[in-house]
């Protein structure tokens, strides 16, 4: 069973810039697709970014096309965001989340597809 802990959110001014990372552990991760979700305050938790079990494509949601950058390394079980440009609206708790279910399953926005989510971690922007 794969388990997700995330880390690097963190308090930055508007048009600054974060990476978060998510460690995966107990299980393969290289085989599965991959995906970054957020919650903000009152507001449904919402899809941002997935990545294939490769790392051969991506896709992101409208609001971070551009600003950030999906990525993951199998040799070290680890996913990134990249987040540049960042603005007030973006501030959220992040969750990595992995497709655990079936290995090389290409990734949805869907939330329900993912079996395993970490804790989260906070990002605030400052206007």
């Amino acid at each position: 069973q794969v388990q997700l802990v995330e880390s690097g959110g963190g308090l930055v001014q508007a048009g600054g810039s974060l990476r978060l990372s998510c460690a995966a552990s107990g299980g393969t991760f290289s085989n599965y697709a991959m995906a970054w979700f957020r919650q903000a305050p009152g507001k449904e938790r919402e899809f941002v970014a997935a990545i294939t079990w490769s790392g051969s494509y991506t896709f992101y949601a409208e609001a971070v096309k551009g600003r950030f950058t999906i990525s993951r390394d199998n040799t070290k079980n680890t996913l990134y965001l990249q987040m540049n440009n960042l603005k007030p609206e973006d501030t959220a708790v992040y969750y990595c989340a992995v497709d655990s279910q079936s290995r090389w399953r290409a990734p949805t926005k869907e939330g329900g597809a993912y079996n395993t989510w970490g804790q989260g971690t906070q990002v605030t922007v400052s206007s």
